[in-house]
């Protein structure tokens, strides 16, 4: 699997002009299920991130983790993180097929969950607008392969 997670002091996705999913403190997470992924990949995606310790201690190092601060998650599906750049047009063949990509983003979700962050969801496949303020800025890219 692949994610971007963002280092957020709040954050929003809103379908059809309706907010679907907020946080406050957290991290805005896309993630994308890739051809061959399993339930394995998505619990050591939410482990990882979990135990990210991208949020400021008491002298201002990236020491502590979304758990640590009482954050929260916002989870976004972005089937585009698979693409596929040797043209000028991204291709997207490696994502999973939209099927096993909503089952995985559910089970990421949930693994991430059930390590104590709270979560909140997009929604699988629609077109979404995602609002947020970065803090930091803090982007980090992640991939199970090079986990």
């Amino acid at each position: 699997m692949r994610a971007v997670v963002q280092r957020v002091t709040e954050a929003s996705v809103s379908v059809d002009g309706r907010v679907v999913g907020a946080v406050g403190q957290g991290v805005l997470i896309l993630v994308c299920a890739m051809q061959d992924d399993s339930d394995a990949e998505a619990a050591r995606l939410a482990a990882k991130i979990a135990k990210l310790r991208v949020f400021r201690d008491g002298d201002g190092r990236m020491n502590l983790s979304v758990r640590d601060v009482a954050g929260a998650a916002l989870v976004v599906s972005q089937f585009t993180l698979a693409a596929d750049l040797r043209g000028n047009r991204p291709g997207f063949s490696t994502a999973a097929d939209p099927a096993e990509g909503k089952r995985l983003y559910e089970v990421f979700s949930a693994r991430l969950a059930a390590e104590g962050v709270p979560v909140a969801n997009g929604i699988f496949g629609a077109d979404m607008a995602v609002r947020l303020v970065n803090d930091g800025p803090v982007t980090i890219w992640m991939d199970t392969d090079t986990l």
